[in-house]
């Protein structure tokens, strides 16, 4: 049989390209450009997908700390996304810092009508929250976001905090209980970040494990380092979200996620006086010339601790 070489006819309509596909984020302004809506969008037009961001809260901050934040209204939440749903073709969901216990209410109602769309659900550390709204924030999220969740990312301590705060074995709970946990609230998966594990001789290794209530799935081992950075976690969760979007396979997608932030956090770069910002376009940047001394890549960081305060790498 003879393959048929006659050319697909020619047409000017843009709109004759399969868009790439469009991932929704709910998530706070971010000032650093780190984390936030600026570093969902920069990341998932990294992966060659779309974002649609929808403002929940305007974060004061700077490249080392969060000083405060002011949550968008829930209505003009909802209102952002119902808009702009009424006229894209949605592939996934990215959500991350909601703002309040009123709005995550209001993304969960939005969430509700779509419920065959892939939701990677991202929680970083909010120890810098007034308690009187931490907590009804947890429990919202908890209660709504969760059932919706395909996948969980968070660090093992800020997911341990939050899934299991009554944990007093002297042993840290395994991935799997995590997801346990999580499952229980109709979470399918976790990607637990910053698991400790023993090293050989002075090296200590991180593990990053996605995992279900049955079992580790898959992970990549990272060697421990000191450095200081923010947005790591975002950008994580944002790449898993573009790639779930686009149709890849879930343990595939969490591995070219996961190697997606190695890269960008080798790459990364301060801008300030405070900590590393992945850069999302390392692969848009030239290679250094023949004989050219570079500095050399900075090292990776556990992506959910906010502080900075101890950083992973990759090993290579």
């Amino acid at each position: 049989m003879t393959p048929d070489t006659t050319p697909a006819p020619a047409t000017d309509d843009p709109t004759a390209e399969t868009p790439p596909a469009s991932v929704m984020c709910f998530n706070a302004s971010d000032p650093s450009g780190a984390g936030g809506l600026a570093g969902d969008i920069a990341t998932i037009a990294a992966m060659g997908a779309h974002a649609l961001p929808i403002v929940t809260s305007i974060v004061m901050r700077d490249t080392a700390d969060v000083f405060d934040q002011h949550a968008v209204d829930p209505d003009a939440v909802a209102e952002q996304a119902r808009t702009i749903l009424e006229d894209v073709t949605l592939s996934g969901w990215k959500v991350g810092f909601l703002g309040s216990a009123d709005n995550v209410s209001a993304v969960a109602e939005v969430l509700s009508d779509y419920t065959d769309i892939p939701l990677v659900a991202y929680l970083p550390n909010l120890g810098w929250l007034e308690e009187d709204q931490l907590q009804p924030y947890l429990e919202a999220f908890r209660e709504l976001i969760l059932p919706a969740t395909e996948v969980l990312v968070g660090s093992h301590k800020t997911l341990q905090d939050f899934l299991l705060p009554d944990w007093d074995s002297e042993r840290p709970p395994s991935a799997r209980e995590l997801a346990v946990a999580a499952g229980e609230h109709g979470t399918r998966y976790v990607l637990v970040t910053g698991v400790m594990l023993a090293g050989k001789g002075p090296e200590q290794f991180i593990d990053n494990v996605l995992a279900s209530p049955q079992g580790a799935i898959t992970g990549e081992k990272f060697e421990r380092f000191d450095t200081g950075f923010i947005g790591a976690g975002d950008t994580l969760a944002a790449a898993l979200a573009a790639l779930l979007a686009a149709g890849s396979e879930l343990q595939a997608a969490v591995g070219e996620a996961l190697s997606f932030l190695d890269q960008a956090l080798d790459a990364g770069f301060r801008p300030g006086m405070g900590n590393v910002v992945p850069d999302r376009f390392f692969w848009a940047l030239p290679p250094p010339e023949e004989g050219e001394a570079g500095e050399g890549p900075l090292p990776e960081p556990e992506p959910e601790d906010p502080k900075g305060k101890s950083a992973p790498r990759r090993v290579h």
